[in-house]
């Protein structure tokens, strides 16, 4: 290298150590690389210091700072004294305004969430009177595309009513309601459940009822407090997990009008349950085990491909309802048919109504149809409970 005034510089390579102690601090010497550049007509050093290694150390030391701020932040957050204190100044605003604290979440959601939104939402508080109704959010109508970003913060609620509405998802923040007793969603446009939904551990009924759900989370499993569980027309849905055997608390079992070709494994594992109802799915035979599900009290099956009923049946000794197609069953255990203690319903399915019934739904709406199909389940429901206070067999 040719210095300006034409001498000549020579670089000499040695190491230069800085020693350093700080606290907190794992390194106690940072050995950086020196080059010295040395004149041979004048004998001057110049000394040129290679900082990367300080530079590369420090900005890793600035990161694991900002990773540490920002994990502190989120824990706080998420910390239940954080939750206490956000419940609190909610309820103490409402107090100083002197308004009930349903009136102003309502007021709030509706400010933030359709402030550029030329639309009005339907939040039913009519009736508001029990201290108990104050810890419910309802939300209905297709004006509603998204739950309000705000209705996160208020995690005392203990149940969420939303049906009809044009969401598609269930936000993930869903685990931060750990009061959550009821989740009513149904006939939205919800095509998946989040994972998180296994956080709500005190979770008593869950609807999905009428959406699009293929798939249901395994996590759903760890909701053991469960005790009703509504899956009711949900398209592709025809399988679920082996995980939902933990829900032991179950006791109400709704998969009517899918897809299933059995009853899941997971249900004969369900030991509290008594109410099933598997109608209108694609069941062409029952488990031989069925019997486990000792108390099982009602039990919907009609609207499949059943040609027999299992011997062990008879063996429930708990079963009181149970309702069925009979033009293709041509094999029923005698002991079951003639127990006094059931109350035995025999559909018998019309072939020339079934066409027509073809006909009409391929000249309906969607929206319709699901119309039609909640009508009738409400109706053979409301027809079931008016023949408990009967004591002899119904085929009708």
């Amino acid at each position: 290298m040719t210095h300006s005034n034409g001498s000549r510089l020579t670089p000499v390579n040695k190491p230069l150590k800085l020693e350093r102690s700080s606290e907190g601090t794992q390194i106690s010497q940072i050995h950086i690389s020196e080059t010295i550049m040395r004149t041979d007509s004048l004998g001057i050093d110049i000394p040129v210091y290679d900082l990367s290694l300080i530079r590369g150390l420090w900005e890793t030391r600035v990161r694991k700072h900002k990773q540490r701020q920002r994990k502190e932040q989120e824990r706080v957050e998420k910390s239940a004294l954080n939750k206490i204190n956000q419940q609190w100044q909610y309820r103490i605003a409402c107090r100083k305004m002197k308004i009930k604290e349903v009136n102003a979440l309502q007021c709030y959601l509706e400010r933030s969430a359709f402030a550029e939104m030329d639309i009005l939402p339907t939040v039913d508080t009519t009736d508001l009177d029990s201290e108990y109704k104050k810890f419910i959010f309802e939300l209905h109508g297709k004006k509603w595309r998204k739950l309000p970003e705000d209705l996160q913060i208020m995690t005392f609620l203990r149940e969420w009513h939303i049906r009809g509405t044009s969401i598609q998802k269930v936000p993930t923040y869903i685990e931060e309601f750990v009061e959550l007793r009821v989740l009513d969603i149904p006939k939205n446009g919800f095509t998946m459940l989040p994972p998180e939904i296994g956080k709500l551990v005190n979770l008593k009924e869950l609807n999905v009822n009428y959406n699009k759900l293929s798939i249901i989370p395994p996590e759903l499993g760890e909701c053991e407090n469960l005790e009703k569980l509504e899956m009711t027309a949900n398209g592709d849905l025809s399988e679920l997990p082996f995980e939902l055997s933990n829900l032991k608390a179950l006791k109400h079992l709704d998969l009517a009008e899918n897809k299933f070709a059995t009853i899941p494994i997971c249900v004969l594992r369900m030991s509290s349950l008594q109410w099933l109802d598997m109608s209108n799915n694609r069941l062409t035979d029952l488990p031989e085990d069925i019997d486990r599900l000792s108390d099982l009290q009602t039990m919907f099956l009609h609207k499949n491909k059943l040609t027999y009923l299992p011997m062990v049946m008879a063996n429930m000794d708990k079963l009181k309802m149970l309702v069925v197609s009979g033009d293709e069953l041509t094999n029923l255990p005698s002991k079951l048919c003639d127990s006094p203690d059931i109350k035995f319903i025999k559909l018998f399915d019309n072939p020339i109504g079934k066409n027509e019934e073809e006909d009409k739904h391929h000249s309906i709406s969607n929206a319709t149809e699901e119309e039609e199909e909640d009508h009738e389940k409400e109706f053979m429901q409301t027809y079931v409970e008016t023949l408990k206070d009967r004591g002899k067999i119904f085929i009708i």
